[in-house]
């Protein structure tokens, strides 16, 4: 499933309605190579124009989201756990893990999944 965010607003967005740019096929890819573990913290693609960043999101049931934002440009991937109310230094997010785009998109599943399975994100139950 994919959400798209706008003004605030989330829906859920499906085949035909599903953005097709550079990016979101780049998310798609590398969704698609998560292994299940992911797959049970209810993956989906993320679509923020108000964050302005494609993503894949984790529903992680430790910490809260934690969402991989795909790069622009030349920057790097971006693991970040997002809170749904400011923290007491009044961040939204804090940045997990960056790493560049030298790797494939099998890469990329692999090194988020063992990143939050290691650091206890995700659990294997």
């Amino acid at each position: 499933m994919e959400l798209q965010i706008s003004d605030g607003i989330v829906r859920g967005v499906r085949g035909a309605d599903a953005p097709m740019t550079g990016l979101a096929v780049q998310a798609r890819t590398i969704a698609n190579f998560l292994p299940l573990l992911c797959a049970r913290a209810g993956v989906k693609i993320v679509h923020n124009s108000d964050r302005n960043y494609i993503g894949i999101r984790f529903e992680t049931k430790a910490a809260g989201p934690v969402v991989l934002e795909m790069p622009t440009d030349e920057q790097p991937y971006r693991l970040v756990q997002e809170f749904i109310d400011p923290d007491k230094y009044g961040r939204t997010e804090v940045e997990l893990r960056r790493f560049p785009q030298i790797y494939k998109p099998q890469g990329i599943a692999h090194i988020t999944a063992e990143f939050l399975r290691v650091n206890g994100f995700l659990r294997a139950s």
